[in-house]
């Protein structure tokens, strides 16, 4: 049988990467189509043009030219040192001279980007070199103005949203991050607010939200939006909860990005609003901006009013989208070059100049100097703190030996399991379904849906030994055994977890929404999901696409938090197993998170950096 990846008629270098596994298929077929287009013939040229593609597929925006011999492949025969690699200062002179870099005189046609930059030279596919620099443009003109507020109104606001934990009397103790980012988002058009799990970014935009409507006026406009229908469903859960407290107006609601900028399928633009069609809101705000790919934060820019305040919140540390681009960590790292406002520094004062806070941490000079662009991290942790906060730095930072100290601390916060010791993740496992299944037979569905938050067993892969196929299997030969009778997975149960895989907006069900089956009389069967503090209610048949979740991916966990997470680490091959990966896995932990591999897989995942080229981060030199 013919290997799909490999192409049959590739010649030359394109031929040796793609044998060895380096480049895929399709990589190759677009170089080749390249060449035909162009009459480029140089082997290094074309061999680039494949890895521009393969960057993008990768996740990257672009090749970084004197590191593109540090790929990563599959399989583990592959000595990628023996590939005839081309010499960065060869390659790079033969892009300078290629029709495929210049254009030509006779065609329109101009398919790569090579850049320099301060730290090297990029090459791109033209069409993510035009969504950066648009999204780089739109930033940079939006940071040199400054918007028109009521210092006097702002300040007010500021001593009346924020107030010490302790003390609901008196302004809360200085350095209060969410403060700082609520002072900084009405003083710039553009703010990036990043943290962590639990750091109160949601609480956070909710003040701010009531800060703006004291400035303009219950007629301001307000989009609310998020990457998934799950994400934006939580966001406006989230507002809404504190609607009443904090003044807000009813009934805010939040969409999926693709819904706020009137996705258009089979359009050429792809979306109702863009570059000639603004956004109708005086203040945007999109939550989970982590998973926002590069070209979808292009077309957001683009639609966004220049007198529209922009939010954009998320976790810089977590996974990042599953197209090209990781554009929230390359917002908080970027080149500062926006106007300083003086009068946001008079409003803060004492938290800028502030020491460490038992509760929280001073700001560096890097983050005051970063905060004249806009960009805040929340640091304290409201929802989890000690050991698993702790884990969480030290993998964040790469602090391996860190790492294993608090695995192997015994603190009962944490525990490390090697992968045949499986007696707890079974105990705790069957433990959470009987509660769930006593509450769904009572046709209590809050208290089924609070259970099922009890536990969670997460995965790296989907598929083979590690993966969440296999294990959903496992657990429900667990919990039949349990029960003392076998679960029939075919047929619907009073107390079986839910994962939705599809959207249904009419029935405000969405992609990565757990729910689970509940009784509802003697002889009815209802899907329950949680909204809020209530409970929604539908007809099993009713539901979009959806999977038995006894186990899910970490991917998929993103958004959610359990009381007790237990992690099942792939082997250290593994090409999932990341910094990222294992930082978002243990940050689902409330109260106790449970890591089941070996001391090679955790060593593996706290080392291996998604590292996505971008230019974001870079100053371009030509």
């Amino acid at each position: 049988m013919t290997d799909a990846r490999l192409v049959q008629r590739a010649k030359g270098l394109l031929a040796v990467f793609n044998e060895a596994g380096v480049l895929e298929a399709a990589d190759v077929h677009v170089a080749a189509r390249l060449q035909k287009l162009s009459g480029e013939n140089s082997e290094n040229v074309l061999l680039a043009a494949a890895f521009a593609v393969r960057a993008v597929r990768m996740g990257s925006v672009c090749v970084e030219i004197e590191r593109l011999r540090e790929v990563s492949v599959d399989a583990a025969e592959t000595d990628l040192d023996a590939l005839p690699w081309p010499q960065a200062a060869e390659l790079s002179a033969e892009l300078r001279r290629s029709p495929l870099v210049l254009g030509r005189a006779d065609s329109p046609l101009r398919p790569l980007r090579l850049v320099d930059t301060d730290d090297g030279e990029l090459l791109y596919l033209d069409r993510y070199f035009r969504q950066e620099q648009t999204i780089r443009q739109v930033l940079d003109e939006r940071s040199q103005r400054i918007p028109a507020f009521d210092d006097v109104a702002l300040e007010a606001g500021l001593r009346e949203f924020f107030v010490d934990a302790e003390d609901a009397t008196r302004p809360s103790v200085a350095p209060d991050r969410q403060r700082i980012a609520a002072a900084l988002a009405v003083a710039q058009w553009t703010t990036v607010i990043a943290g962590g799990p639990g750091t109160g970014k949601t609480h956070a935009v909710a003040r701010i939200l009531a800060l703006l409507f004291a400035q303009h006026g219950p007629g301001l406009r307000v989009g609310l939006a998020a990457p998934t229908g799950k994400a934006a469903a939580q966001l406006e859960e989230s507002v809404n909860a504190q609607a009443e407290v904090l003044g807000l107006p009813p009934g805010l609601t939040a969409m999926t990005l693709h819904r706020l900028l009137g996705w258009k399928p089979g359009s050429a633009s792809r979306f109702r609003h863009g570059a000639t069609n603004k956004l109708p809101y005086d203040v945007i705000v999109v939550d989970e901006t982590s998973m926002v790919s590069l070209t979808m934060m292009c077309r957001l820019l683009e639609a966004v009013r220049p007198d529209a305040r922009l939010l954009l919140v998320g976790d810089p540390d977590q996974l990042t989208s599953v197209d090209a681009g990781a554009v929230l960590a390359d917002l908080v790292a970027r080149p500062v070059a926006a106007v300083a406002n003086p009068v946001f520094d008079q409003l803060v004062g004492a938290d800028l100049a502030a020491a460490d806070d038992p509760l929280e941490a001073a700001l560096s000079p890097a983050e005051r100097h970063r905060l004249a662009g806009g960009v805040v991290r929340l640091s304290r942790g409201r929802r989890f703190g000690g050991a698993i906060a702790e884990l969480a730095v030290a993998i964040r930072q790469g602090r391996e030996d860190a790492v294993l100290e608090l695995l192997h601390s015994g603190v009962p916060e944490i525990s490390f399991a090697a992968p045949d010791e499986l007696d707890g993740l079974r105990t705790d496992l069957v433990d959470a379904a009987a509660a769930v299944t006593t509450a769904a037979l009572d046709g209590d569905a809050i208290g089924a849906l609070e259970a099922i938050k009890a536990h969670r067993l997460l995965c790296a892969h989907h598929d083979g030994p590690y993966g969440v196929t296999h294990w959903a299997r496992q657990a429900l030969d667990w919990v039949g055994a349990a029960n003392g009778r076998p679960i029939d997975p075919t047929r619907w149960h009073a107390g079986q977890p839910l994962l939705v895989t599809a959207n249904d907006h009419e029935a405000r069900i969405y992609n990565g929404d757990t729910g689970v089956i509940v009784a509802d009389g003697p002889d009815n069967l209802m899907a329950a999901f949680q909204r809020g503090q209530d409970a929604i209610l539908l007809h099993p048949t009713r539901l979009p696409a959806f999977q038995t979740v006894y186990a899910m991916t970490i991917h998929k966990s993103q958004g959610s938090q359990y009381d007790t997470v237990s992690v099942l680490l792939p082997a250290e091959a593994s090409a999932l197993l990341t910094r990222e990966l294992l930082y978002t896995a243990v940050t689902r932990a409330r109260s106790h998170v449970r890591v089941i591999g070996t001391e090679e897989s955790v060593l593996a995942g706290v080392r291996r950096q998604v590292l996505r080229a971008s230019g974001l981060r870079r100053v371009f030199t030509n």
